[in-house]
């Protein structure tokens, strides 16, 4: 028999439009006991109950919602275990196309360090929007930014974020990669639109601790758990001489007001950079450059606070992933109308900019890289987010191809 907490820590709750989905690993015919799962609307009051079922539904209004997994002995014993997961109902957004935030080239110019937006329909094929210029400048800070971040935000606002640097303007400075990372920037740089078209000016909100010496590749993801965005960054800080990069964290309702920062992935003494994480039917996957190895790892939890784990079966065309070196910068976006994930590593060691990899399987992360991916220049670190038609209808009458 297994212990309860193995049962329980596979527990996934999520929203399928208005649809709340659950599953678990529990297996009515083999286990030593029961599991019922039970539906609460937001103020507590129970909805619907199920029991003995590995996975199940539950028909919902648009809202948000707690779903509790307990398990419990036939004898009718105390409960030994329980799980909670809140979940947030909306109408299913129905996205054709793609929409890709990045920097270019090798800081051979300014303009190289802003934002660039591109669009496929396919996820392959990609053009750069503006005539091949940047859509957001930042006159704010450093006067350049990298790396930058676009979501879809839960109000319907799109935000930007983006590291607060500019290698180009640091070009009369020979160590300008120890310097950026030991007195850079504390600040990330921050967009957002209501409609992808029409941008707001940039904005400088200091994130990072005040003995930060950078504030590097900003990223964020929705945690239904608060009803906030998690903003995560990789710093080094003074405390040990700025030896080792970490991921810390912060969290916001708005990008305006953020929590105090706190360490968020610590490797010790293995430096870790450019986090990404998406969440696929209630499953977090954390793909994080190995900065010590110049790998990217892959991890999996239903959680965001804990629980995360190797996952075994990720590779890179047969290797072992996490020992494919010369990648960082991740990104992944799941194929419009197909269960098939493309994770974009930015072959910087040969500058060679944006390489995919496909896996039809996101649990098993078994990446194939593919020939047919095209790009107009060479993109940097940056996200794709898969968007409607009408918002790439959109974009293109307002930029051009």
């Amino acid at each position: 028999t297994r212990r309860s907490s193995d049962l329980m820590e596979d527990f996934t709750a999520y929203a399928d439009g208005n649809t709340i989905r659950y599953s678990s690993s529990y297996n009515p015919g083999n286990e030593a006991g029961h599991i019922s799962v039970a539906l609460y609307s937001n103020d507590g009051r129970l909805l619907g109950i199920e029991r003995d079922k590995s996975e199940g539904s539950f028909n919902a209004d648009t809202g948000t919602y707690k779903v509790s997994a307990y398990l419990w002995k036939e004898n009718n014993e105390p409960m030994h275990d329980t799980v909670s997961r809140t979940v947030k109902t909306g109408e299913k957004i129905n996205t054709e196309a793609y929409l890709f935030a990045h920097f270019v080239g090798t800081e051979s110019s300014a303009n190289e360090e802003q934002i660039y937006f591109s669009v496929s329909e396919d996820g392959l094929n990609w053009t750069t929007l503006n005539d091949n210029q940047p859509i957001l400048i930042s006159d704010k800070g450093e006067k350049g930014v990298r790396d930058p971040h676009i979501i879809r935000g839960e109000d319907g606002k799109y935000f930007v974020i983006a590291t607060d640097l500019s290698i180009y303007n640091r070009r009369d400075d020979k160590n300008r990669w120890g310097t950026c990372q030991t007195s850079g920037s504390k600040n990330i740089v921050i967009w957002e639109s209501d409609d992808l078209v029409n941008w707001s000016d940039s904005r400088l909100v200091k994130v990072a601790a005040d003995n930060a010496g950078c504030t590097w590749a900003p990223e964020a993801v929705y945690d239904s758990e608060r009803d906030m965005y998690m903003v995560f960054w990789a710093s080094k800080v003074s405390d040990d001489n700025y030896a080792t990069q970490r991921i810390y964290r912060s969290f916001t309702k708005d990008f305006k007001e953020f929590t105090a920062p706190e360490v968020y992935i610590d490797g010790g003494n293995i430096s870790n950079i450019d986090t990404t994480i998406v969440n696929d039917k209630g499953v977090y996957y954390r793909f994080t450059k190995n900065e010590s190895k110049s790998s990217v790892t892959m991890m999996a939890s239903t959680s965001l606070e804990h629980g995360w784990k190797d996952v075994a079966t990720y590779t890179i065309d047969g290797v072992a992933g996490n020992t494919v070196t010369g990648y960082e910068g991740p990104t992944i976006y799941k194929t419009n109308g197909s269960e098939s994930w493309t994770l974009l590593l930015d072959y910087y060691s040969k500058s060679q900019g944006y390489k995919p990899f496909i896996t039809d399987d996101i649990t098993k992360g078994e990446f194939k890289s593919v020939s047919n991916f095209k790009t107009d220049t060479k993109y940097r670190h940056g996200t794709v987010m898969p968007i409607t038609k009408a918002e790439y209808d959109k974009l293109v009458e307002k930029y051009g191809k």
